[in-house]
């Protein structure tokens, strides 16, 4: 004879099984399979929110790396400068202003080229390699 589960299991096994709705095969019907099943897609879901911050962080970088192309200026350089302008831009900020406000992001790189710094050396000079 089957033992009877109680009001606590049953409602433990109807949580899970709701948020293992629209897994394929036992993964959505059967309590252990789907418990796994939710488990791991948390983890998955924690480190996808990593991935994303460093996927955005990325395309950041290649954004502002090729609004500077036109002004002869990588982008480690640029950021080099920036810290040393003091100028406390964000990587967000910065590319989206050079995607939607180009004449902005246009004024900050010329701000920095021309603020003084000590022992820095300019922008303009290329240091030639062997």
């Amino acid at each position: 004879m089957v033992r009877a589960k109680g009001a606590k299991t049953q409602k433990r096994h109807k949580k899970i099984l709701k948020e293992a709705r629209g897994y394929r095969g036992a993964r959505h019907k059967q309590y252990r399979r789907a418990k796994e099943a939710v488990l791991h897609a948390g983890q998955y879901a924690f480190a996808g929110r990593k991935l994303r911050r460093r996927d955005l962080r990325s395309l950041w970088i290649k954004r502002i790396n090729a609004a500077l192309g036109k002004h002869d200026l990588t982008y480690s350089r640029f950021v080099s400068l920036l810290k040393k302008s003091g100028l406390d831009l964000s990587r967000k900020i910065l590319a989206q202003l050079a995607v939607e406000e180009p004449a902005v992001f246009d004024d900050i790189v010329e701000k920095v080229l021309s603020s003084p710094r000590e022992g820095a050396i300019s922008a303009s000079r290329k240091v030639k390699r062997k």
